[in-house]
């Protein structure tokens, strides 16, 4: 069952604590602290990150909800504490109790260093790692103050961040473009950031871009900002080329996006919801497309790679250093409609070049985006932590996942 704060004692069966407080279990503890527990890409990323480095690290988790995550780290036999006051909205009163609750986890558990991931559970975390005098880790899946997004957000994140940063030991970021968007508005130094690029586990299914039969396009979302599935659907209504589009993923834009689509596209559009067979889905592809305004470094994107699909994407965030244009997909300006409408034409006009660059985004993701690459890069940075802390090192193991996909 889930736990709310205050965090328990630990259940029976699991080393005991000393009587200062330490608990017992060999190897490099870490608190490992995230908001949303749905199946999206920093969720993934994290239970890749736990189930990899496993024999080395000994990891307990606080998320603010029971949902996928939860059940998948359980399964592992990983300890998860669920903190319901830890949410993405700001609230003063829910804030300093899942402040205070995550200092009695600290305690509770002695690690090493708490790893932070999201923006919430970034702030929180390591401001609760500080009172507790522990170092703090934090992962930028995607900045709050990133390009693409308003001044007025970037106005408070920028300082909340910047103080942040001073109780960082170090940053992990997704992309290039995330280390240089840090460094633009100093909320970090160069010596305190870390590119550890995503990876995805391989899985068998691959797609047939070149394949005969209606062009399926496919895009992997949640149906929310800043993923930008109005421009796709706008894009398309300016097509006569046959298609049909699978949007998988589900999220409060639903059911505007679905009125938003026009009559004559609507028998060609599927709306698919959360599914779990993302893989599969993508095998049946000829086309994936992600439209967004803003990103990191999106696991959809890599996993499109990982089925030998082309892509076409918003050039933002971190996506260029994944899509080479007109070698693994094409890259569109953020919110060109018309851009990515002649991209869309180019492609579904094209079996053969979609086989080409199908089969050369294959191979960028067997050189530099496998869950190993992932793991061995992040094993890296938890290593040169652990020599400074005179903690021991991780183990970095190579593990077999269910390729299910993300959603987000």
């Amino acid at each position: 069952m889930p736990t709310d704060s205050p965090i328990p004692a630990p259940p029976s069966g699991r080393a005991a604590l000393s009587p200062g407080g330490r608990r017992q279990e060999s190897g490099l503890r870490v608190l490992l602290v995230i908001t949303r527990g749905e199946p999206g890409g920093a969720q993934v990323h994290v239970q890749d990150l736990i189930a990899g480095l496993a024999q080395g690290v000994h990891f307990e988790v606080v998320l603010g909800e029971e949902e996928y995550l939860s059940r998948e780290l359980r399964k592992l036999g990983v300890t998860v504490h669920v903190l319901s006051e830890l949410q993405r909205e700001v609230a003063l009163g829910s804030d300093l109790r899942a402040v205070g609750a995550l200092r009695v986890a600290i305690r509770r558990f002695h690690p090493h260093f708490v790893h932070t991931h999201s923006t919430k559970a970034g702030l929180l975390g390591r401001a609760a790692a500080r009172l507790e005098g522990v170092p703090a880790v934090h992962t930028a899946h995607a900045w709050s103050f990133s390009d693409g997004l308003g001044w007025r957000r970037k106005a408070l994140a920028i300082p909340l961040e910047a103080v942040a940063a001073r109780v960082t030991r170090r940053f992990i970021v997704v992309s290039e473009a995330d280390r240089e968007v840090a460094l633009r508005y100093r909320v970090a130094a160069p010596r305190q950031v870390r590119v550890v690029h995503n990876g995805v586990q391989d899985v068998p299914e691959r797609a047939r871009p070149a394949g005969p039969g209606v062009p399926v396009i496919i895009m992997v979302a949640r149906l929310a900002p800043p993923k930008d599935h109005a421009l796709l659907l706008r894009a398309l209504g300016g097509l006569d080329a046959p298609f049909t589009l699978l949007l998988v993923g589900d999220g409060p834009e639903r059911a505007a996006l679905q009125s938003a689509v026009p009559p004559a596209l609507a028998p060609r559009v599927q709306f698919l919801g959360v599914r779990h067979d993302v893989a599969a889905l993508l095998a049946q592809s000829h086309i994936f497309v992600l439209a967004s305004r803003q990103e990191g470094f999106p696991l959809s994107i890599l996993e499109a790679m990982r089925a030998g699909l082309p892509v076409i994407a918003s050039d933002v965030g971190g996506i260029a250093e994944a899509v080479l244009t007109n070698e693994t997909g094409l890259l569109v300006a953020r919110g060109d409609e018309a851009g990515l409408r002649v991209a869309l034409r180019e492609l579904l006009a094209d079996p053969a070049r979609r086989g080409v660059l199908g089969e050369a985004g294959r191979r960028r993701y067997e050189h530099y985006f496998t869950r190993d690459h992932l793991l061995a890069a992040t094993g890296a940075v938890y290593a040169e932590l652990a020599l400074e802390l005179g903690a021991p090192a991780p183990v970095v193991t190579t593990v077999r996942g269910a390729g299910g996909g993300t959603n987000s």
